[in-house]
């Protein structure tokens, strides 16, 4: 059984932070290359940020210098800090994975085959 849990969303101001998780089991979390996207209602998914099995890190231009994405292998969670928060970022966040190495698609959502099933992060001003 494969399954991506994801938690830490919630309401926060403008300007504010959160950090969001995502527990991984059911295969080697090592192995996997791993994904945050978003979506907002009438707006398409949106590849946020992601972490290649080597630490390779990519980011959206619209989230660059603002969010963090990390991982811990020892817990098999991943991570995302979200900074200095602005209206547009409210969105489902969702956690994807997928076997192996990422590379340029790696904020494409059609690279990754394992899913979970979201947390919500409202801002407001």
């Amino acid at each position: 059984q494969v399954q991506l849990v994801e938690s830490g969303g919630g309401s926060v101001q403008a300007g504010g932070s959160l950090r969001l998780s995502c527990v991984a089991s059911g295969y080697v979390f090592s192995l996997y290359s791993m994904g945050w996207f978003r979506q907002a209602p009438g707006k398409d998914r949106e590849g946020v940020a992601s972490i290649a099995n080597d630490g390779m890190t990519t980011y959206a231009a619209s989230v660059k210098g603002r969010f963090i994405i990390s991982r811990d292998k020892a817990k098999n969670t991943l991570y995302l800090q979200l900074n200095s928060l602005k209206l547009e970022d409210s969105a489902m966040y969702v956690c994807a994975a997928r076997a192996g190495w990422v590379g340029y698609r790696a904020l494409v959502a059609t690279e990754y085959k394992l899913w979970g099933q979201g947390t919500q992060v409202t801002v407001s001003s």
